[in-house]
């Protein structure tokens, strides 16, 4: 029987990883796991606690399909809190997550045969699905020279190649943690209007920041996400995709959501109604409550515990002697070239490494050949969204074992 061709994409290293290090744990083997951008936390307490209330007297029913209306609303008030942006509830989508996010607005804004262009190192799943969905994707090499993001002199190499249907930029980035800076951010928009490009802006790692223009290590409701937001651009046809998962560390409750342009409300409202009816209810319901003044002091207090992590791994970066690593200015990873550890044990690159790495340390991170298919094998992603004493314990692991490989 036939298998369609749209569905020959790579599979997800680091899920690969995560099964490995769960196999060993299930073995009764230790395992400090670093591989996955999960919070350890969990969802803040009201949340949780709304959701034992729905399941024992809530309405679970369906929901409209770009989501329930409270949430819209509460969405809504949160970019009025964090950006001082005016946003009508009517533009909000919620989403099965930011991945469900993704899928309706690709299909809503490109069609078979588009090119969009994609930042190299970045996150696979955004070349995944667009593969999947039948468009080219256009990787643009960013490196230090650029932060690790794109210019709008490489969108203009790239569309004298052919024209460009979109750009995909996400800040804070994964696997890098760098950011967009807003002039930055106001340039890549108007490059994108005035060439007819739609660009998707990821921002699920909004609030989980390090310095910069409006740090959140201290977020309330009082206080801005730390990074610029496409959602002010949204009237030259921006899309915004964001999600529960990292900030609100409510990964399993696969709830995201888009802000969208006035022309794609009407597509993605049908597309969403057809491809999954609505969004989990019971995460849409309880969400509400991921808004209260009570969650946003969790979160604060998570992103201040990623903080601390953050410092010490940067203080042992030097121990670690990985020939480069890229700023870490947000979200919870630290990406770093280890090429030269490589040659020096012999080790052909950095899936093996990380195999290796495991095997004899019980330390799980992540290769770089998920995000970057060109030079990632010469790369590896640390996640330090771990209890901090979780993070140091590993590091003295990685240490301890490249320290004995390199005496053999």
């Amino acid at each position: 029987m036939k298998v369609a061709a749209r569905s020959h994409v790579p599979a997800f290293a680091v899920m690969e990883v995560l099964a490995a290090a769960n196999a060993r744990r299930a073995a009764g083997e230790p395992v400090l796991n670093l591989c996955a951008g999960e919070p350890s936390s969990g969802a803040a307490e009201p949340v949780r606690e709304r959701a034992i209330e729905l399941l024992r007297s809530g309405d679970l029913g369906y929901t409209e399909a770009l989501g329930a209306p409270a949430l819209r609303s509460e969405i809504a008030q949160h970019y009025a809190r964090w950006y001082d942006v005016a946003l009508d509830p009517g533009h909000v989508a919620v989403t099965t997550g930011s991945s469900g996010g993704f899928v309706l607005a690709f299909l809503a804004a490109f069609d078979v045969g588009d090119r969009v262009a994609l930042a190299r190192p970045g996150y696979p799943a955004y070349r995944n699905i667009l593969v999947a969905l039948g468009c080219e994707v256009v990787e643009l090499d960013c490196g230090p020279a650029t932060r690790y993001q794109p210019t709008p002199e490489q969108l203009a190499a790239a569309h004298a190649d052919g024209p460009l249907a979109g750009v995909v930029v996400a800040s804070p980035a994964n696997p890098t943690g760098t950011m967009i800076e807003p002039d930055a951010l106001d340039a890549l928009v108007d490059w994108c209007a005035d060439h007819d490009v739609r660009l998707v802006s990821d921002e699920i790692y909004h609030g989980i920041t390090y310095g910069g223009p409006a740090s959140a290590d201290t977020a309330s409701t009082d206080d801005r996400a730390g990074a610029a937001t496409a959602a002010r651009h949204r009237d030259r046809g921006a899309v915004v995709v964001s999600s529960f998962s990292k900030y609100w560390a409510m990964t399993g409750w696969r709830l995201g959501w888009l802000v969208l342009p006035d022309d794609l409300v009407a597509p993605v409202d049908a597309l969403a109604g057809n491809v999954a009816l609505c969004p989990p209810a019971l995460a849409q319901h309880a969400a509400v409550a991921a808004f209260s003044e009570a969650s946003y002091a969790a979160a604060a207090a998570n992103v201040a515990t990623y903080a601390t992590s953050r410092a010490r791994l940067l203080e042992r970066a030097p121990d670690l002697a990985w020939d480069r690593v890229a700023p870490a200015d947000g979200a919870f990873y630290l990406y770093g070239d280890v090429s030269g550890f490589l040659r020096d044990a012999g080790i052909p690159g950095s899936v093996a490494y990380c195999e290796r790495l495991l095997a004899d340390t019980g330390v799980a991170i992540t290769p770089g050949t998920d995000f970057d298919p060109a030079h990632g094998d010469d790369w590896v992603r640390l996640s330090f969204a771990a209890a901090p004493a979780t993070v140091a314990e590993a590091v003295d692991r990685i240490v301890a074992w490249q320290d004995g490989l390199r005496r053999r």
